[in-house]
């Protein structure tokens, strides 16, 4: 069975959708490569990958072409954050910047899910586990 091992956020203005994922989920954001082009993102602290706990780390870039909901061919894949507290995140996220593309929700016996978008318009899903939402 094949699992994510990597993700890929692409941003038109690096910048602020680099503060905006530090601040609502306390990623580390590291230069990798030429300068403004790659970021490698941390989502948990870890000094080594044999030793990061679960989950995975990714980077972002760039974007090439113009913004997300402009049909250009990279888009979107996406990923849910686990999060302590869905509905404080969605407010979070506003709050920085972002907006809400779908209010939270329950998955019954699983837990509260939102979905957000950055302030490029990347997609992305907040989850907050709890077997007893209905």
């Amino acid at each position: 069975m094949s699992r994510p091992i990597h993700f890929e956020i692409h941003a038109t203005h690096p910048a602020p959708v680099i503060e905006f994922y530090t601040n609502l989920f306390g990623w580390q954001f590291d230069a990798w490569g030429p300068p403004g082009v790659y970021w490698l993102i941390r989502t948990a602290p870890h000094a080594d990958p044999a030793s990061a706990p679960p989950g995975i780390d990714g980077g972002l870039m760039a974007r090439r072409g113009g913004p997300a909901d402009s049909g250009q061919p990279v888009n979107a894949f996406v990923c849910t954050i686990n999060v302590d507290d869905s509905a404080q995140a969605l407010t979070h996220i506003t709050e920085l910047g972002g907006s809400i593309a779908l209010p939270r929700m329950a998955v019954p016996g699983v837990g509260w899910l939102g979905y957000g978008k950055d302030p490029d318009g990347n997609i992305f899903g907040v989850m907050q586990n709890d077997t007893t939402a209905a």
